[in-house]
């Protein structure tokens, strides 16, 4: 076999596109809308290399335009599970054996499909089964997934070199990473399609086996990445995709000795579930397993006395409202000095009423459906209980309506108590919460964002003032993984802020770097002596003369 040290592509961040009109990737993309929405695909699961069609079909509708029916899935059982598992297994020596630059060009040229002929199709399919505008779906399922793949080649190769230092004379140190024993199942949400693509692909990267199973309502574009993978040339049953109930999944997985390990994105209360699962079956495995999880956050937003009003406005309508607040990190509290809030309040009211929402099919449209039937339901109840309360103003939206698609108004709610529900807990939806505090009582606050929730992912703070904004930054040390210093607290790129938080929500693993690949590999450190001693006896044992 041909040897030799490689140097992979430097790395660049993808070119977000911008679709104006009568831009070239906008007629692409208007055209990938129109031949999705002309047919009803029949997705099946991929089990080693076979698509795999049980009969039992659920259904896939647009959150924005639930009439209209947009493709079926086939929905397996615990046998599914099994058999991907099996076909996992069976396909983990060739892998892992494959030299690591062969992996690295086959994920690669996925990259490049998504860059290239991909584009399009992948976008149309977020946007259409998740209700993102084009531009989300851009920074998406574009941008962020070639990055994760391209970057993490560059983070494998990086790994790989890391080596002892030292080596003592007659004496070779060296150090090598070994995928996990076993199998990793990638469990993936439905909010980012780039997460649904990374979460499989970086541990296979680094030579491991995967069960893929993502949230039903993410299927639509995963089959996309899906057939990404197989013409990139993933090989059969190294990732391995089924629709399986999650606790159904879970009970086989879970107790399966060569369950090595789990790459997850989604709820706290379901990962803290996993956690204590693995907990009480960890005499099962052959070895103990890797658990690294990003569970969502109560995401905030701090401005100071010294702000521009316009600044912060700006802030939070973006960081709130962008994909409807479905992202992890979305601004969902903030906390206003009185002196800025009527202006603060004069600009939001005037950015909201300006807000177009319908369907992704108009570009017009900066607002689209939350994702579902059962998460629109548990808005719209938070929405109720706040005009309910005479202690909440509705600063604006408040109103909702499911006739068409799953349209949740963007929603601003201003609070007397800076623990009142909707400051605490996550709502998952375009609802933020603000809270007004006396300029004074800054650093006062700053303890109030730091334990008002049990989450922990991004926060921003908006000031001109140096000093408050290094008491913040030091004070918020521990409330957010990624913070944020005159920006609204969503947008992590690949390569430029590790995505990751830790308290509830997650083990910080920080995807989109080295950490979290070094996750999925195991170190063996080898020491090799060229010239061994040949008598026990050391010369201090020797007798003085």
């Amino acid at each position: 076999m041909l040897k030799g040290f490689f140097n992979v592509p430097a790395p660049q961040n993808e070119p977000v596109l911008n679709y104006g009109p009568r831009s070239v990737e906008r007629a692409a993309l208007k055209a990938a809308l129109d031949e999705a929405r002309a047919q009803q695909s029949d997705i099946p699961m991929y089990i080693g290399g076979k698509e795999i069609r049980t009969g039992k079909k659920l259904e896939i509708r647009p959150p924005h335009d639930h009439k209209h029916l947009l493709a079926t899935f086939h929905e397996g059982d615990a046998s599914h599970v099994t058999a991907a598992i099996d076909a996992a297994l069976a396909a983990k020596a060739d892998w892992e054996n494959l030299p690591w630059e062969q992996r690295a060009a086959i994920f690669l040229k996925a990259a490049e499909l998504l860059s290239g002929t991909y584009r399009a199709k992948i976008n149309a399919a977020t946007m259409l089964g998740q209700s993102k505008n084009a531009y989300q779906a851009e920074i998406d399922s574009a941008c962020e997934l070639i990055d994760f793949l391209r970057f993490n080649v560059e983070y494998m190769s990086e790994i790989y070199k890391q080596q002892p230092p030292v080596s003592g004379k007659g004496v070779w140190n060296r150090v090598e990473q070994r995928p996990l024993e076993g199998f990793i199942f990638a469990l993936t949400p439905f909010n980012f399609t780039a997460i649904a693509g990374n979460l499989p692909a970086s541990a296979a990267m680094m030579g491991n086996v995967v069960v893929w199973k993502p949230a039903y309502t993410q299927i639509y574009a995963a089959n996309v990445i899906m057939q990404v993978f197989k013409e990139a040339g993933v090989p059969d049953g190294v990732i391995n995709l089924i629709y399986v109930d999650g606790p159904v999944a879970g009970q086989v997985i879970f107790n399966h000795p060569d369950f090595a390990g789990i790459h997850f994105t989604g709820s706290t209360k379901v990962f803290q579930n996993i956690w204590q699962t693995i907990g009480t079956n960890i005499h099962k495995y052959k070895t103990y397993p890797r658990i690294v999880g990003e569970t969502g956050g109560k995401d905030f937003v701090l401005a100071h006395p010294s702000a521009e009003a316009d600044v912060v406005s700006t802030a939070l309508v973006r960081g709130a409202f962008e994909y409807q607040g479905q992202k992890c990190s979305a601004a969902s509290r903030a906390y206003i000095p009185a002196s800025l809030w009527p202006a603060v309040k004069e600009n939001m009211q005037r950015d909201i009423a300006s807000f177009k929402m319908g369907p992704v099919e108009d570009f017009g449209n900066f607002i689209n459906a939350v994702i579902s039937e059962v998460s629109f339901d548990k808005l719209a109840k938070y929405i109720d209980a706040a005009k309910a309360d005479k202690e909440v103003e509705v600063v604006a939206g408040g109103s909702y309506d499911k006739s068409q698609g799953w349209f949740i108004e963007p929603t601003v709610l201003k609070v007397n108590d800076p623990y009142y529900v909707t400051m605490c807990e996550e709502l998952f939806g375009p609802v933020l919460t603000i809270y007004v505090y006396e300029d004074k009582d800054f650093s006062k606050v700053l303890d109030i964002v730091d334990k008002t929730s049990i989450y922990a992912l991004t926060g921003a703070i908006i000031s001109q003032d140096r000093y408050a904004i290094a008491e913040a930054t030091y004070k918020l040390r521990n409330a957010a993984g990624n913070f944020y210093i005159n920006d609204k607290p969503t947008g992590a790129v690949v390569g430029q802020q590790p995505f990751g938080g830790a308290r509830g929500s997650g083990t910080n693993d920080k995807a989109g770097s080295m950490i979290n690949l070094l996750r999925w590999v195991s170190p063996r450190t080898i020491k090799e002596t060229f010239d061994p001693p040949k008598d026990y006896r050391y010369p201090f044992l020797g007798k003085e003369v």
